[in-house]
C-alpha cells in the first residue's frame, strides 16, 4: 500500500469515525447521550456505523425479486456493469478482504463467490460477510487502530470497506429504481 493511499485511509477514516460518532449517538436508542467529552469506544462507533450501512445494503438485496438478480443496465453508458447479483456477491467478497483478520494471511476466494448463483445463496454469502465485518470492528481499540499491519491500519481498513459498501449500494438503488422497486431504506421505516 502506498503512501498516498495510507494517508487517503487515515482521512477517510477520520472523517467516518466523526460522522459515525455523531450519527450512532443522534439516532441511539439509549434513554442517555453520552457526556460531552466523553471518550466513546472506537469498536461502538465503527460498529454501529457498520450496523446502518449493513441494514440499508442487506435490505436492498432482499428487496430485489430473484428473477432480477441477473439485471443490468443496458441504455447509456452501462457497458459492462455487473448485474445486481454481481454487485452483492462483490460486497460480500470485498468484505472478506477489507475485514479481514490482519493476523491472518489473506486468501483469494473469488471462485467461491463467483459460484454462488440462487439470491438465497448471494445474500447468505452477504450476511456472512457482515458478521465476518462486525468481528473485525469489535476488535479495533484505540491501541490498535491505527497501528500499520500489512494490509493498512484497522481504522484504515474499516473506514475504505465502508466507504466501498456506499459506492455499491449507491449503484444497487439505481438497479432497485430501475426495476420499479422503491429501496427500503428510501421507504421512510428504517
Amino acid at each position: 500500500m502506498n503512501r498516498v493511499t495510507q494517508i487517503t485511509g487515515r482521512v477517510l477514516a477520520c472523517c467516518l469515525m466523526a460522522a459515525a460518532s455523531t450519527l450512532a449517538f443522534a439516532q441511539a436508542a439509549a434513554p442517555a447521550k453520552p457526556a460531552i467529552g466523553a471518550l466513546i469506544p472506537s469498536a461502538q462507533v465503527y460498529g454501529k456505523l457498520l450496523t446502518n450501512l449493513e441494514n440499508e445494503f442487506v435490505s436492498a438485496a432482499e428487496a430485489m425479486p430473484e428473477d432480477k438478480y441477473n439485471f443490468a443496465p443496458t441504455a447509456g453508458e452501462f457497458k459492462g456493469v455487473r448485474s445486481f447479483g454481481d454487485q452483492v456477491k462483490h460486497v460480500a467478497q470485498a468484505n472478506a478482504y477489507f475485514f479481514h483478520d490482519p493476523n491472518k494471511p489473506l486468501v483469494d476466494d473469488r471462485a467461491a463467490y463467483d459460484k454462488l448463483k440462487t439470491k438465497a445463496e448471494i445474500v447468505k454469502a452477504l450476511k456472512d460477510s457482515f458478521a465476518q465485518a462486525h468481528a473485525y470492528v469489535d476488535s479495533i481499540t484505540p491501541e490498535n487502530a491505527f497501528v500499520n499491519t500489512s494490509a493498512g491500519t484497522r481504522a484504515g481498513q474499516a473506514a475504505f470497506g465502508m466507504a466501498h459498501l456506499m459506492d455499491h449500494y449507491g449503484q444497487m438503488v439505481v438497479y432497485l429504481r430501475m426495476n420499479g422497486i422503491v429501496p427500503p431504506a428510501s421507504r421512510g421505516g428504517m
